[in-house]
């Protein structure tokens, strides 16, 4: 069809072999409440049945064209910049085939450009995992309050948000600066981003939601996106390659000052992600991984290093150490307050992480853990670090776990200890009383059988996972920490019976730190009954249902 008349915003969206998807994502564009749009589809020489999609889609809507590149790409920036070249209207937007745009994005950015004389317009972005549904802000604190940005020197935080889908940019501004997504490489937002922030006269950013991301965190490797392949180490490679060509930018724009602010996004996001994954990986691919984070690691500005959290800092160090599999315990407990399993002090009183004081003086005070007060903190809030040794069947839904516990700060008085196992399926705990035996100093062993038919389930069933936490008692004080599993063993699963059946499933997380996972799943009655009882059942219900399941046991 041929348009009728000049559109006020042009949406691009890239697409490769994603033919079942597309429809969602320009269905969006269509259903938007600003109906003067333009939409290309730019097809980066799909070989699935994406081009008959797509044709389809632009016969039934005038607003919509078809762009396929004659050979493919292999990333995003070809199919956006060949879209750019044929864009006819003033305000450009990018869209990725398996997102969405809420209903009122392209009116709200639009406003917000008609408002100011601003070179681009961003909002919020909602993520949403498409195995849970689970629904969550990207850096909602970024762009919690409206406000017109004069120069990124202002807000150097903002460079934490770099998603190009997230914005509509004025036509004029791109073209000005000769502003393109470099092509060639992976994460080209994060130079485009980069740019854009630093080009920019005055930008406006709204709290609304102007973008829907859609995120497959186990999708199968093959068909991943590509941030999400960080189990290859040709994509530390791209990610650090352009890190250089923001650096590189950075000193020839005239913005060395955003160098500290830059470096800290690298640490506190970049790396962090590969972070997480180290206790996953072989002693093959850290070592690679080592070699080619490690050189850049030394370049980046050591105020950077100084705003990261003490935990993440260790991480850094020993993989900059090459103590490889140090740096898998320590990536254990990001997040989690897991303590180390040792410490060594010099004689300077100086605690560090590990067994041996580091030789450098950087090491020294990258691995200096004295600021946690291992030793000195309150009881509650005291680390230890909790692992399951192994994890074997019990009798009938019940489960064996050995545990040892190391106590690096001996917060633990001499002898046994008293401690449980911890799992809240729906509202009631299951705690599950052990006893933790020393066998050295700082180290306690133990063993526990956690029968799970013997949890209090909800009247309408439970369906959800659990991570059991270790609960250690002490002159009527109590400190709880995470089960660290071991990383793989085979999954084990057990079934409740009686008046509210159930499936569990004994499994390691297979994520971050690895923690003990089980997982419920209502089958039989409560399979049928359940959903009926939350639709229906208030209080009184509820009440009534506890008193028969009561009676019936």
């Amino acid at each position: 069809m041929t348009p009728t008349r000049t559109p006020d915003v042009t949406i691009t969206v890239i697409v490769y072999n994603d033919a079942e998807r597309l429809p969602r994502a320009v269905a969006s564009l269509l259903r938007q409440t600003y109906t003067n749009i333009e939409v290309i589809i730019s097809d980066d020489h799909s070989t699935d049945d994406t081009p008959s999609v797509a044709r389809r889609l632009e016969a039934q809507d005038e607003r919509v064209r078809y762009l396929r590149l004659p050979e493919n790409s292999g990333g995003c920036s070809a199919p956006r910049n060949r879209a750019i070249d044929i864009a006819r209207a003033p305000f450009l937007m990018f869209l990725d085939s398996d997102d969405e745009l809420p209903e009122e994005a392209v009116e709200l950015l639009l406003n917000a450009h008609r408002e100011r004389d601003i070179d681009f317009a961003m909002g919020a972005v909602e993520r949403i995992r498409v195995d849970t549904g689970q629904r969550s802000a990207w850096m909602p604190h970024l762009v919690a309050e409206r406000r017109t940005v004069e120069g990124i020197e202002s807000e150097p935080g903002l460079l934490f948000e770099h998603l190009s889908t997230s914005k509509m940019y004025r036509r004029e501004f791109l073209d000005r600066h000769d502003l393109r997504f470099p092509e060639g490489i992976h994460y080209e937002d994060q130079l485009f981003s980069a740019q854009s922030y630093c080009l920019a006269r005055a930008f406006t950013i709204i709290p609304q939601t102007v973008y829907r991301w859609y995120i497959a965190p186990f999708v199968a490797a093959e068909a991943a996106s590509i941030s999400n392949q960080r189990h290859k180490l040709s994509n530390v490679r791209d990610r650090i390659h352009v890190q250089t060509l923001i650096d590189a930018f950075l000193t020839e724009s005239g913005h060395e000052s955003l160098r500290a602010d830059k470096d800290y996004k690298f640490l506190k996001h970049d790396f962090r992600m590969y972070a997480g994954d180290l206790p996953y990986r072989d002693e093959e691919w850290l070592t690679g991984f080592a070699d080619l984070v490690t050189p850049y690691l030394e370049t980046l500005d050591p105020a950077a290093y100084a705003r990261l959290p003490r935990l993440e800092r260790v991480v850094i160090q020993l993989v900059r150490d090459r103590r490889t599999a140090e740096a898998q315990l320590a990536a254990r407990g990001l997040g989690h307050g897991v303590a180390p399993r040792e410490t060594v002090t010099d004689d300077s009183g100086a605690t560090y992480w590990g067994g041996q004081v580091p030789s450098s003086s950087w090491a020294r005070r990258e691995l200096d853990i004295t600021d946690l007060e291992l030793e000195y903190r309150p009881f509650s809030s005291a680390q230890f670090r909790h692992e399951i040794t192994s994890v074997t069947p019990g009798p009938g839904a019940s489960v064996d776990l050995a545990i040892r516990t190391y106590d690096p700060g001996l917060r633990l008085p001499v002898g046994p200890q008293r401690a449980s196992v911890v799992v809240t399926p729906g509202r009631r705990q299951l705690a599950t009383a052990f006893r933790l035996d020393p066998v050295r100093p700082g180290v306690f062993e133990g063993q526990v059988r956690v029968d799970l038919g013997a949890a209090q389930l909800p009247v309408q069933g439970f369906e959800g996972v659990r991570h059991p936490v270790l609960r250690l008692n002490q002159q009527g004080l109590s400190n709880s920490g995470v089960l660290l599993a071991p990383l793989s063993f085979r999954a084990l699963t057990a079934s409740q019976v009686g008046t509210l059946p159930h499936e569990m499933t004994v499994e390691p997380e297979g994520r971050g730190a690895g923690r003990l996972q089980v997982r419920w799943r209502p089958v039989g009655l409560t399979a049928r009954v359940g959903p009926v009882v939350r639709r229906v059942a208030g209080p009184r219900v509820r009440e009534a249902a506890r008193l028969v399941r009561s009676v019936l046991r």
